[in-house]
C-alpha cells in the first residue's frame, strides 16, 4: 500500500538536501522523487536491466529512477510494482503524486516533482536540482519555463501488484 503521508514526509525533510543513502546526481530532480516514492512503499523491480523496471541497487540504478523522461514513460505503462494512472488535470491530484514537465513542449520530458501540499485545489510541489519546497505545480515563474511547456498528471495508485 502507498505511503503518500510518508512520501510527502520525506520530500519535506529532504527538499534541500541530498540523501547520502542514495547516488549522487548533478541533475537530480527524478531521483528525488523516486526517492520519495521509495519512502512511501513503491516497490522496485527490474534489476539489473537499467532500460526495465524501477530501481536502484548495488552502486547502479534503472534509468527510470533518475531520467525525467524514463519515469514519465515508466509510470505511464508500467504494470507491475510501483504503478500510477494519468489524469487531466492538476486538481485532480493528491499528497504524493507526480507530475513530469516538458517545459519546451518538444516531447523531451525534463523535470519531475512531487505533490506536497495544496493551496485550496492547486497542487504545490517539491523538487530538486534547483530545491523548491510548496511551490506552485505549474512553474511559470521559472527560467525554464515555456509558453508550449506540457505536463503530465500522475494518481500513484495505492496498492502495487
Amino acid at each position: 500500500m502507498y505511503n503518500r503521508e510518508a512520501a510527502v514526509r520525506y520530500a519535506d525533510e529532504w527538499w534541500d538536501k541530498r540523501n547520502p543513502a542514495y547516488p549522487s546526481f548533478d541533475v537530480d530532480c527524478t531521483s528525488f522523487i523516486s526517492q520519495c516514492l521509495r519512502a512511501g512503499g513503491a516497490p522496485m523491480h527490474g534489476y539489473p536491466n537499467r532500460a526495465r523496471g524501477w530501481w536502484v541497487q548495488g552502486g547502479t540504478w534503472s534509468f527510470s529512477w533518475s531520467v525525467a523522461h524514463s519515469i514519465r514513460w515508466y509510470l505511464s505503462g508500467s504494470t507491475k510494482g510501483l504503478t500510477a494512472r494519468q489524469v487531466g488535470s492538476p486538481e485532480e491530484l493528491d499528497l504524493g503524486d507526480v507530475i513530469c514537465y516538458d517545459f519546451q513542449g518538444d516531447g523531451r520530458f525534463d523535470h519531475t516533482t512531487i505533490v506536497t501540499a495544496k493551496d485550496g485545489t492547486t497542487p504545490l510541489v517539491n523538487a530538486h536540482t534547483y530545491d523548491a519546497y510548496h511551490r506552485t505545480w505549474d512553474y511559470k515563474d521559472s527560467y525554464a519555463w515555456r509558453e508550449n511547456a506540457k505536463y503530465v498528471f500522475f494518481k500513484i495508485n495505492d496498492q502495487f501488484s
